[in-house]
């Protein structure tokens, strides 16, 4: 039997356009053009799909579990028409001050993922748009990759030595992540 594979995604920047304002709503949360084929271009591979995800908004007082819950509802429906699936959604819902461990940059969220899942993170593909998401991945062993969308160009731009892949946007980081397994 062949090893299960995974490929881990931030949200906010990389599925879906981000806000600074938050995605307080299902209203407001909108995919980035080709996101949703991407995720399906992934499941098509067998690749488990997961989704980890800072969501400081709950602790801000902005949005609630019950809403986020509805905002992931949305986000997994509109996957799920274009054929792909979304296994799991690890969210923290802590604010930037918090001493938890899984607000990303800290790893807490992939360790979590790799615990339920009996899973190696050692390569596994960590998909963001932010330098946290790529220090949650390089903290585990993780392949960590960096997408333009969201606030990815500012993050290539104030970190111009990073040393990793880099795609235009997640449906390219896809193509090449499928086409190389």
């Amino acid at each position: 039997m062949s090893k299960q594979r995974y490929i881990l995604l931030d949200r906010d920047g990389v599925i879906n356009e981000d806000s600074d304002a938050f995605i307080k709503t299902p209203e407001e949360w909108l995919p980035i053009a080709g996101s949703l084929e991407a995720i399906a271009l992934l499941t098509s591979h067998a690749y488990k799909v997961i989704v980890v995800t800072n969501q400081s908004g709950i602790a801000r007082g902005l949005f609630d579990d019950a809403m986020l819950d509805k905002i992931h509802a949305k986000m997994n429906a509109l996957v799920a028409e274009k054929g792909g699936l979304i296994t799991a959604i690890y969210s923290c819902p802590h604010g930037p001050d918090s001493a938890c461990d899984c607000r990303k940059p800290k790893p807490g969220l992939l360790k979590s993922f790799a615990q339920d899942f009996n899973a190696v993170l050692s390569g596994i593909p960590v998909i963001g748009d932010s330098l946290r998401d790529l220090q949650a991945a390089e903290a585990v062993g993780a392949e960590p990759i960096l997408v333009k969308t969201g606030k990815g160009q500012g993050t290539l731009l104030n970190n111009p030595h990073l040393n990793i892949l880099v795609f235009e946007n997640l449906y390219d980081a896809a193509k090449y992540i499928t086409a190389r397994s």
